[in-house]
């Protein structure tokens, strides 16, 4: 077929453009936009009821639709992530949606943006790439010249510093923490590893932070182009709220869900904080999903995490779930060997008399049994006298200097313990004392134990309301002031109380 002027027509063929010219095609193609826009509003309308609020501005709000031919509508985003995402979990449903809007559609495809580019109006947000371009190595890596693939050692915008004193080297293994050690070094080894997540769970001091530290270290060592982010929980909630606060989630989500290990602490920090469990709950199906190892840790086993959603805690239960015991006899003694050793090489000779018998070591690992925090804190104590004074260490020294230590060592008692022997002493259930029944039979039992946590324990008050059934430290601090004004008024509840207090005391 040919026009008036015996040219064959070349648009033919063209079904997105009618064989129309000037003003006449220009509306013809508007029009033809305005139902694609329809239509998508509609799909969109659909999703958002389907998926939830959430969901559905992480990931559809940036979709455009950019035309439609031959029953195949093209859909622009700004990023690949965005794209790869949407296409392994969306796309079908983003299809049957317009099918049923429009029976003529038989294909979606999800393209970049040609013009887009990244807003420059919050680069504190856009600066934290989470793979930069390789860079020289930090001097104090045991290979000089690998190259370096996330300097978060110095990146106090999206991760957190590893502090170089916590290798494998420094780790001193025993009994209470074999499991988890073995369980670290074989996944800093390399790839293949059986399990992810690795979740490590111990209290105060045991060493989990410093294996977190250690596969980080070990893994820049390994393999310097994989890319390892660590960072502890309350940092990740803090990087969330900051996304949200200047509408920049894309940034966010491509940032923490395009390393190939991601590391978060003290996971129990995001307890009853909904989005950031909504994100995190994303992120880790979407590195799990793409077989990229996530590790964390926690102050509980997965199934004892409160205020975290079920199904966070049936993934993290999913690979290998790895206990830190208290610490024994044996590792402690260890622990201070090494410790005074490390001292030793580095003091010089005005210092020598801060070197340590090793009748004082086994009396600092008898006696101080918490953590290992603070048995490496009273041997640094009793070092720093030693230097300051220029007194040699001895036993009796050591005595000294830690008196205050020794005695509420000796003392120590737990929120646990303190539960159950209220709930002995009032003839209650333990789980009438962490329940929410306001019955004064139950109340006045668990604002005494709580009143005795907060005396006996070194535990805060979000700690304690934490352990008594979740509730709100304000619920702490009017039962420490209840009992405080009942212990005045009421001579048989003040005895109650001190009765208690000597009990778990001794």
């Amino acid at each position: 077929m040919a026009d008036q002027g015996g040219r064959p027509n070349k648009d033919k063929n063209k079904i997105s453009k009618p064989e129309a010219t000037g003003e006449n095609s220009d509306n013809t193609q508007n029009e033809a936009l305005e139902k694609l826009n329809a239509q998508w509003h509609k799909v969109r309308s659909r999703l958002r009821a389907e998926l939830g609020e959430a969901t559905f501005n992480s990931w559809f709000k940036l979709l455009e639709v950019a035309g439609a031919q031959k029953g195949r509508v093209v859909l622009h985003v700004p990023t690949r992530f965005v794209r790869s995402w949407i296409e392994a979990h969306y796309l079908k449903r983003i299809c049957d949606h317009w099918k049923s809007e429009d029976a003529s559609v038989r294909r979606i495809d999800i393209e970049l943006k040609p013009e887009w580019v990244p807003s420059d109006k919050k680069p504190e947000i856009r600066e934290q790439k989470a793979v930069p371009p390789r860079r020289a190595p930090a001097p104090a890596m045991p290979r000089p010249t690998a190259p370096e693939p996330v300097d978060n050692t110095g990146r106090d915008d999206l991760g957190a510093p590893l502090d170089p004193r916590f290798t494998f080297d420094n780790f001193i293994v025993g009994k209470s923490n074999e499991l988890a050690h073995a369980a670290a070094h074989r996944l800093a080894e390399g790839d293949g590893v059986a399990f992810n997540p690795l979740f490590l769970y111990g209290g105060v001091g045991l060493g989990k932070t410093h294996l977190m530290h250690a596969i980080a270290w070990e893994i820049r060592r390994r393999a310097p182009e994989r890319t390892v982010l660590y960072l502890s929980a309350e940092k990740f909630m803090y990087q969330f709220i900051r996304a949200l606060r200047f509408k920049d989630t894309v940034a966010f989500k491509q940032q923490f869900r395009e390393v190939d290990v991601l590391m978060i602490d003290d996971i129990q920090f995001i307890a009853g904080k909904d989005s950031t469990q909504e994100e995190f709950f994303h992120t880790f199906n979407a590195l799990t999903d793409h077989n990229r190892q996530v590790i964390v840790s926690a102050d509980r086993s997965p199934t004892d995490l409160e205020g975290i959603e079920e199904r966070i805690r049936s993934r993290l239960g999913w690979g290998l779930v790895a206990d830190i015991h208290p610490t024994d006899y044996e590792l402690r003694l260890g622990i201070l060997q090494a410790k005074a050793e490390t001292l030793s090489r580095r003091t010089d000779g005005s210092l020598d008399s801060a070197r340590i018998p090793q009748p004082v070591l086994e009396f600092l690992a008898q006696r101080i049994d918490s953590n290992i925090r603070e048995l490496e804190g009273a041997l640094n104590r009793v070092i720093a006298y030693a230097s300051f004074v220029g007194r040699p260490v001895t036993l009796e020294m050591a005595r000294d200097v830690l008196r205050d230590l020794l005695r509420a060592s000796d003392r120590r008692v737990t929120i646990d313990e303190i539960q159950r022997r209220v709930a002995e002493y009032f003839n209650v259930k333990m789980g009438d004392m962490l329940s929410a029944r306001r019955a004064r039979s139950v109340a006045r039992p668990r604002q005494i134990a709580m009143y005795l946590s907060k005396q006996l324990t070194t535990r805060s008050l979000p700690e304690i309301g934490r352990k008594f059934g979740g509730r709100d430290h304000t619920t702490v601090i009017h039962a420490v002031r209840k009992i405080e004004q009942l212990r005045e008024e009421d001579p048989a509840l003040d005895e109650d109380v001190d009765l208690l207090r000597r009990m778990l005391e001794n």
